[in-house]
C-alpha cells in the first residue's frame, strides 16, 4: 500500500465510528467514508502533520452534510425512527465509554441535538479531540466550540437514561426476558418488565410496526406474547449491549435492543425496517 491508502486503512474503523455516531445510520456512514477517501486520495500526505486529525476533519465535514439531508428524510419518516443496529465485537462492550456512546439509548439522545452540537459533542466527549481540532472540523472558533460543547453536555445529561445497569445485570435481565418471551409465560414477562416500560418499533413504512410508542408492561407484554410461537430469539451483542435478534423462518425479522435499570427492562427498541438490517450478518469494527 502507498502512504495515502495505508493512512486511510489504519484509521478506517475510527472514521466509521465518528460518522456512525453522528448519523445513527451505517449506510450513510459508509457513504461518508467513501467521500472521505475520495478527498483524502487527492491530498499530498507529506503536507499533513497529523493524518488522524486531518481524516477526522474530512469525515466530520462530510457527516455534517449528510446529517442535514438525513434530518429532512426523518421529517417524512413513517413512525418512530431508530438508529441502524450494528452487530458489534466483544471488545466494544469492554470499552464502557464506547459502548455507552453507540448504545441505542444514547444515539436517540444525540438525535435531539442540532447537527453542529452533535458533531461537537461526539468529537469532544467520545473521541476527546482538542477544541481547536474540533473548531477546524465544524468551521467555528475554539471559543464558540467550548460554548457549544457546554450546552451539548448539559442537554445530553438532562436526557440520558438514569440508573444504567452493569453489563452483568443487563445480560441476566436480557436472558430472563428472552426466556419469558420464548415460553409465552405472561406473568414471567410482566415480572421482568418495568411498569412504565416503553417499546419503540421502527418499520419505516415497509413492514408492520406500531406508529406510536407502546407504554406500560401490560401493553408491551401483550404484543410480545404473540411472537413466541412463530419466531426464534437469538442472543447477540448489538451496539455494545446484549440484545436479541428475532428470526422468522431463519431470516432476520427484527433486532430488539434492550435498556435495563434496577433488574428490569425499561426500554425496548425494535428495528424492523429491512433497509436497516443489513449490518447484522457480520460484526462491525468500531474504534475510538
Amino acid at each position: 500500500m502507498n502512504d495515502v491508502t495505508e493512512a486511510f486503512v489504519a484509521h478506517r474503523n475510527l472514521l466509521f465510528t465518528v460518522a456512525y455516531e453522528m448519523l445513527g445510520s451505517a449506510a450513510d456512514a459508509e457513504d461518508v467514508l467513501q467521500e472521505t477517501w475520495l478527498k483524502w486520495a487527492g491530498v499530498d500526505p507529506g503536507t499533513v502533520r497529523d493524518r488522524r486529525a486531518y481524516l477526522v476533519r474530512i469525515t466530520t465535514r462530510q457527516a455534517l452534510s449528510h446529517l442535514r439531508t438525513l434530518g429532512r428524510r426523518k421529517e417524512s419518516y413513517l413512525g418512530p425512527w431508530l438508529p441502524e443496529p450494528l452487530l458489534t465485537a466483544p471488545d466494544v462492550a469492554e470499552d464502557a465509554e464506547l459502548a455507552d456512546s453507540v448504545s441505542m439509548a444514547m444515539l436517540l439522545v444525540l438525535e435531539t441535538l442540532g447537527p453542529t452540537e452533535r458533531a461537537v459533542f461526539v468529537l469532544r466527549e467520545v473521541f476527546d479531540l482538542a477544541y481547536d481540532e474540533i473548531a477546524e472540523a465544524v468551521g467555528k472558533t475554539p471559543a464558540a466550540v467550548r460554548q457549544i460543547a457546554h450546552r451539548a453536555r448539559a442537554h445530553v445529561a438532562a436526557r440520558r437514561p438514569r440508573g444504567a445497569a452493569s453489563a452483568a445485570e443487563t445480560r441476566r435481565t436480557v436472558e430472563a426476558f428472552r426466556r419469558a418471551v420464548e415460553t409465552g409465560d405472561l406473568q414471567r414477562l410482566l415480572d421482568v418488565l418495568a411498569p412504565d416500560v416503553v417499546l419503540l418499533t421502527d418499520g419505516g413504512g415497509v413492514v408492520r410496526a406500531a406508529l406510536e410508542p407502546v407504554v406500560g408492561a401490560g401493553r408491551v407484554a401483550g404484543l410480545l406474547g404473540r411472537i413466541a410461537a412463530t419466531t426464534t430469539l437469538q442472543p447477540a451483542q448489538v451496539n455494545g449491549d446484549p440484545a436479541l435478534i428475532v428470526r422468522l423462518g431463519g431470516e432476520i425479522d427484527t433486532v430488539l435492543a434492550v435498556r435495563v435499570a434496577d433488574g428490569r427492562v425499561t426500554g425496548l427498541y425494535a428495528v424492523r425496517n429491512p433497509q436497516k438490517l443489513s449490518h447484522l450478518e457480520r460484526e462491525t469494527l468500531l474504534s475510538r
